[in-house]
């Protein structure tokens, strides 16, 4: 079982290449970071996890590719992830070319969990309508793997184009989102794995996504925990039902709130 850690990186933050060397000294897997470009003060949308009001770190997070190159950087093995990339909100072809790159100059040491958004007007100021917001990520993460994988790649929206570097890792791409038949079926078509947020409802689940994946002639997609916190009995629950990786999650906080949780959690490695 390997064990991921994950934080909302912001300008105050533990800075990220300190944490990434930290987590890597302590042996563990992977590094992941979210995504909100901005959150409009109207605040229409309530906090996705039903608080009264919305965490400070939603509207300082980091550009996540950015942290993450710093990530890389200061890193010699650790994957290095997004949890997650809100792939509706941007151009895919920018983005593409940006994770490449940072895949590229990593070595192969990235991952793509990509999520729809919840935040109806922080989508909206992007000009998409919150409603399609599952069809255009869809669209563009297909975008994203075509001008990774082909020589000369073509997608609705694009005429064809030559775009390298090419990643060295896929790079492997991971759904967010609550189980159930729709986002199985994105899954299957075009990602390939799940991030279930917090953990909970995983074995309920895998019947149907194994389902999903058959449909779709494809190996059953890999799981991974994301957001979780982190005991012996879990992560031993997780490995008893295939899984290879969980990601815990650590509070956005100075160096000594942030190294004391890692501590606590590297003695379960």
């Amino acid at each position: 079982m390997r064990l991921g850690v994950t934080m909302f990186t912001t300008d105050l933050s533990m800075p990220v290449a300190d944490l990434a060397r930290a987590a890597e000294e302590r042996g563990f897997a992977s590094l992941y970071v979210p995504e909100h470009t901005h959150i409009p003060v109207s605040r229409r949308t309530p906090p996705p996890g039903g608080q009264d009001v919305l965490p400070e770190e939603y509207k300082r997070t980091l550009d996540p590719l950015v942290a993450l190159s710093f990530a890389a950087a200061a890193t010699e093995r650790l994957t290095v992830g997004t949890g997650v990339l809100l792939a509706a909100q941007r151009d895919p072809i920018v983005t593409a070319k940006a994770i490449a790159t940072l895949d590229h100059l990593s070595g192969g040491r990235v991952v793509v969990g990509v999520g729809f958004g919840w935040n109806v007007e922080e989508i909206a100021n992007h000009g998409v309508a919150y409603r399609t917001r599952r069809d255009v990520t869809r669209r563009n993460v297909l975008a994203m793997r075509a001008l990774w994988r082909d020589e000369v790649a073509e997608f609705d929206g694009f005429e064809p184009s030559w775009s390298w570097p090419k990643p060295v890792s896929g790079p492997p791409v991971y759904l967010g989102g609550a189980a159930g038949p729709k986002l199985f079926a994105h899954i299957a078509e075009y990602a390939d794995g799940w991030m279930p947020i917090g953990g909970r409802g995983i074995r309920a689940a895998l019947p149907a996504l194994a389902e999903a994946c058959e449909k779709a002639g494809r190996p059953m997609a890999r799981v991974i925990p994301f957001g979780t916190l982190p005991t012996r009995e879990k992560l031993d629950y997780y490995a008893g039902l295939g899984i290879e990786e969980a990601v815990a999650t650590l509070p956005s906080g100075p160096p000594d709130a942030v190294l004391s949780l890692l501590d606590e959690y590297a003695r379960l490695l």
